[in-house]
């Protein structure tokens, strides 16, 4: 897939092949990622990576929103974004006081609307953020990175996710992290541009 590769939010890890861009320091592009609209083409970019950043945006929730417009604007149909942020069960996530916004799966799987449809006919409460915003990406993965405080208690290398999702319900800083892959789903009428 052609496109541009986007590092957002790179702080001082920039990545070959991709535009590093950060708010502060010297990355290849400087944009404030609050601030929208965003530099880049309608449609022109294949893959992003947020790593350790959205956490950091959004505080309000329509700055929030902003974000995921804009990635969705740029983006084109099948472009993957790579999101990996702290649990907002552990110490990572909540003792640095710029982390603004708890992203979890379920909170990125209100922007399917794929799962918005099903759950307006099934007439459950989930907001179906990605009918309300005209937008549309699919949760692929969620890869779940056990703290170092899990295999104190569970010395065994090989992980019960379902045990540790249940345990980290009652304890904090089980859960170290969340790794989790979007798609970008467009019709071929936003594909050949005619949604700005």
């Amino acid at each position: 897939m052609n496109g541009l590769k986007l590092n957002l939010g790179c702080g001082e890890k920039r990545f070959p092949g991709y535009i590093n861009v950060d708010k502060y320091g010297s990355p290849d592009i400087k944009h404030d990622l609050e601030s929208f609209p965003w530099p880049w083409e309608t449609n022109s970019v294949s893959e992003i990576v947020l790593i350790h950043v959205l956490e950091h945006l959004g505080k309000d929730v329509e700055i929030y929103f902003g974000i995921f417009k804009e990635m969705y604007r740029i983006c084109n149909h099948g472009a993957k974004i790579k999101i990996i942020v702290p649990h907002f069960r552990h110490e990572f996530f909540y003792d640095d006081p710029t982390h603004v916004r708890v992203v979890t799966p379920l909170g990125l799987q209100l922007f399917s609307q794929r799962l918005n449809k099903l759950w307006v006919e099934q007439g459950a409460a989930n907001s179906p953020l990605g009918l309300y915003l005209d937008i549309n990406f699919e949760l692929k993965q969620t890869v779940i990175k056990p703290s170092e405080d899990w295999f104190r208690i569970h010395p065994d290398k090989n992980v019960d996710v379902r045990l540790l999702q249940q345990e980290s319900n009652i304890y904090n800083n089980l859960i170290e992290q969340y790794d989790m892959s979007l798609e970008v789903i467009k019709n071929s009428n936003e594909e050949a541009g005619g949604k700005v």
